[in-house]
């Protein structure tokens, strides 16, 4: 959903999808609910992802102005989804909660399709927003891009309004709005159940057989640095993550992929915030180059995440790595798509199929930050 973008034809391949077939049976789904409409060729954001799909296109029907939309599509399931369940509604519930419940900004959802027989996989449809995203390839910690030549008090800017999202999201209670997002027979204590969630999600991963002994050493660190009071709760974003944010003047201006949304205690997103920065950093760290070492520190978001709640961040180093736990699951899950269209091998130590792997396990021994 950025400014940039290009014809579907021209991305590397990550869905067995044929697209212009896609398109007509999306455009007589949505003459379905706009009498005469026909729909563009479908094109990509640059920065569309590996999990849920999202196309673009143009609405004309007679009579109307052109409407720009976007569909956000669950994964063909010959592709080798990232995660076990994509549940197209409870996403669009979550975005109309939000947008009743805070001034957070997020994209108008239009119509949702539930069942399979429209395209084959259930979506929804919602306005499109103009702006501009931090790049995830190559991250933007590697230069040449608009977030990392901007003037510093431009990157910090984009940075205070970043966690100021976090804030306002987060004013929304476990219950009452966001109870739907609660597990059913979940133990009473939420980030327990987030992370017997987690648990469930690397067994999911790990059914073919292959397992990896750093994942799970992240598991008994977490039962033993458990974080003293962490029943209270908060809605949950998920992916809270600046790629995640389009961006005009610095400032967002829309606020995508609530596949991951939750209640937990609002470290959770926190931690995922630093990290998800941190492991970009690294990345380039790693190559002997500088990146942005100053921006989306434990530090400083602590700071500017109280300045706008007035709650102060707890234990966020277990946070950050629980954090970097979660996303090595993600990573071990996405070289199995990798292997599937032929792009990658699982190496013969099963925890190199995680890219931070070595950082990870600087955080299970109490040398990495």
């Amino acid at each position: 959903m950025t400014m940039g973008s290009e014809p579907v034809s021209e991305r590397p391949q990550t869905s067995t999808r044929d697209y212009d077939q896609l398109r007509d049976r999306l455009e007589a789904w949505v003459g379905g609910r706009v009498p005469g409409a026909t729909v563009s060729e479908l094109v990509v954001p640059e920065s569309n992802g590996m999990s849920s799909e999202t196309v673009l296109f143009d609405l004309s029907a007679p009579g109307s102005d052109t409407r720009r939309l976007v569909a956000r599509i669950a994964p063909d399931p010959a592709a080798d989804p990232v995660f076990p369940v994509y549940d197209m509604a409870r996403q669009f519930e979550t975005m109309r909660m939000v947008a009743r419940h805070t001034r957070v900004p997020v994209p108008e959802v239009l119509w949702l399709e539930e069942g399979d027989e429209a395209i084959g996989v259930p979506f929804f449809v919602m306005e499109r927003v103009d702006g501009v995203v931090p790049p995830d390839v190559l991250p933007y910690t590697f230069g040449d891009n608009w977030f990392f030549d901007a003037a510093p008090e431009d990157q910090h800017r984009l940075e205070r309004e970043a966690v100021r999202v976090l804030a306002a999201l987060h004013e929304i209670p476990a219950e009452g709005p966001a109870a739907f997002l609660a597990p059913s027979g979940g133990s009473g204590d939420p980030l327990r159940d987030h992370v017997d969630g987690q648990r469930r999600y690397y067994e999911w991963v790990a059914r073919d057989g292959v397992r990896s002994p750093l994942i799970e050493r992240g598991f008994d660190w977490i039962d033993e640095h458990w974080p003293a009071g962490s029943g209270g709760a908060t809605f949950n974003w998920g992916d809270a993550r600046i790629g995640n944010m389009l961006f005009r003047d610095f400032t967002p201006v829309a606020v995508l992929d609530w596949e991951m949304a939750s209640v937990g205690p609002r470290e959770i997103d926190l931690g995922w915030m630093v990290y998800l920065h941190r492991f970009f950093q690294d990345l380039v760290e790693d190559l002997g180059m500088p990146g942005m070492p100053h921006v989306f520190t434990r530090e400083t978001v602590t700071r500017l995440y109280e300045e706008a709640s007035g709650h102060s961040p707890q234990d966020l180093e277990f946070f950050c790595t629980y954090a970097a736990l979660r996303h090595g699951i993600v990573m071990f899950r996405i070289t199995r798509r990798a292997i599937r269209f032929g792009e990658a091998v699982m190496p013969v130590d099963p925890d190199e199929a995680i890219l931070h792997h070595a950082h990870l396990r600087r955080m299970l021994d109490g040398r990495y930050w």
